[in-house]
């Protein structure tokens, strides 16, 4: 064998060692951004909790992954905060939990059009093109189990008052599926349902509304637990004995608290929607696209009743929601 021959045989062998030594995939580095509301109640002090709490596990686990985190007082300020974390921190991921449905889907399609992979959560966009993937708590669930509860809890007959969240395809789910019930009980009277923005203080107005106009409300169903402990103000305010039960959603500790109690006789149930759901998003997401890998078009976590005998289950004393 000719001198170059063998030096040319040598460098092969010393390039497919070299190679063997590689990983079988090697990952390009993710980005990934994360917008999501301010923790303005109860709810989103909780997606916020865990958002952050993503961020230090996930960044601790993966070397080849940075997460920033923008939060948003509301729908215009996060539609800026999605152009800079495109234009300005250069993410190809984002998980995003939009103020509003309608008003932050072409911002979130712009992040998309530059070439991030987009997973949204919970409020779903008006335009599902916008984005790779949805994860998401079960929204079509938490309206109807309430609504199957209060309808079997007042047997069959009684007037109800509904408190919604904010324009958004969650909220319509939710209330499409609480009505899509109570058709089936022509003697239950919904009264009126009106948006409270998932706040204690707007459904504390609201519902001294609703005190006003109606004389006679047997159940109260608002469509999260801030809401729901804004109405208990009301009601206690005004001195109404007549309701008979008071429905939240999403399992905040203290709700859970009064159910394991039995402290207040209107509240017996609840259905769960923890927040934890943005770490799952987030996890998925950033271990996918350090695969190279897509999610499944749609996620949906499950929402359950939460009554006395599994209320010690959806607990957690330590948790901001």
């Amino acid at each position: 064998m000719s001198m170059n021959r063998r030096n040319v045989l040598k460098s092969t062998i010393a390039a497919l060692a070299f190679s063997a030594a590689l990983p079988a995939f090697a990952a390009d580095p993710v980005n990934l951004g994360v917008s999501i509301p301010a923790a303005t109640h109860s709810f989103m002090g909780g997606i916020n909790y865990w958002a952050n709490q993503a961020k230090k596990d996930l960044e601790a686990a993966h070397k080849d992954l940075k997460i920033t985190i923008r939060t948003a007082a509301n729908a215009t300020e996060q539609a800026n905060q999605l152009q800079d974390l495109s234009s300005v921190n250069k993410i190809n991921a984002l998980v995003v939990f939009p103020f509003e449905s309608a008003a932050l889907t072409r911002p979130v399609a712009n992040v998309k059009a530059k070439g991030a992979y987009v997973t949204v959560v919970d409020r779903g966009l008006t335009d599902t093109a916008a984005q790779d993937a949805y994860v998401a708590g079960d929204n079509t669930a938490f309206g109807k189990i309430p609504a199957e509860y209060i309808a079997k809890t007042l047997g069959g007959k009684g007037n109800v008052v509904a408190l919604r969240g904010i324009p958004t395809t969650l909220d319509t789910e939710r209330m499409d599926a609480f009505t899509g019930v109570l058709k089936a009980y022509p003697d239950i009277k919904l009264l009126d349902a009106k948006f409270a923005n998932w706040n204690r203080d707007d459904a504390f107005k609201v519902t001294q509304d609703f005190l006003t106009r109606f004389k006679e409300i047997d159940a109260f169903w608002a469509a999260d637990d801030d809401m729901a402990f804004g109405a208990m103000r009301a009601i206690e305010q005004a001195g109404r004995k007549d309701i008979k039960l008071i429905f939240g959603g999403a399992g905040a500790k203290d709700m859970v608290k009064v159910i394991l109690d039995g402290s207040d006789p209107r509240i017996g149930a609840n259905v769960s929607y923890s927040p934890k759901f943005i770490y799952d998003a987030i996890k998925l997401t950033a271990e996918a696209r350090l695969k190279g890998e897509k999610l499944p078009a749609t996620t949906i976590i499950p929402s359950v009743l939460i009554d006395k005998a599994n209320a010690k289950d959806f607990y957690y004393a330590d948790s901001p929601f």
